[in-house]
């Protein structure tokens, strides 16, 4: 769902992370901002000059139709192993419209229960990709959302390198790659 830019105000404090090294940034309620992008859900902003990605979470924050992930706490006080694959599958790869998980992307989850603490270790397209921080902040800050996770590591590897046989056949399909 790309977008043309669009002139909009911010309709509350607006939290972002700054592209492309995902440094946390706050935009002021009632500023004006150019929305470059809208891609997977989130939105990329030009603001004071520099580039931030908004996450569709927050979207309501720039005028937008908020994204919703809202997960049930199965009350047991323990991480659901599907909700967290779920949250994943809502993270998109910034320039191409399938989410991580179908892209092949996350190698491994691990879920240590008493700690509350869910590792994740993943890849990027490409090593010298420059979003990286990016995803893995839209990583953490989305499985974070899920009941009883306290804590997210993200670690980014590159062996074994991604290549296109890793994409779900789905993916394969959808971005022209199937073969």
């Amino acid at each position: 769902m790309a977008a043309e830019r669009e002139m909009v105000v911010t309709q509350a404090d607006c939290p972002a992370r700054r592209v492309p090294d995902g440094t946390p940034v706050t935009i002021p309620k009632d500023t004006f901002v150019t929305i470059t992008q809208a891609l997977g859900g989130n939105y990329t902003l030009s603001y004071q000059g520099q580039m931030v990605r908004v996450d569709g979470l927050d979207a309501a924050a720039i005028g937008k139709e908020p994204e919703q992930l809202e997960f049930n706490d199965p009350g047991d006080g323990q991480i659901d192993e599907s909700q967290v694959w779920e949250a994943l599958k809502t993270v998109f790869d910034p320039e191409i419209p399938v989410d991580l998980v179908n892209l092949g992307l996350i190698y491994a989850l691990d879920i240590d229960q008493a700690r509350g603490h869910v590792g994740i270790s993943m890849t990027l397209t490409a090593p010298g990709c420059g979003m990286g921080p990016v995803l893995v902040g839209d990583v953490e800050y989305r499985v974070g959302r899920v009941p009883n996770v306290r804590e997210v590591d993200v670690e980014l590897v590159f062996d074994p390198p991604w290549n296109r046989d890793m994409m779900s056949e789905e993916a394969q399909l959808e971005t022209g790659m199937f073969f």
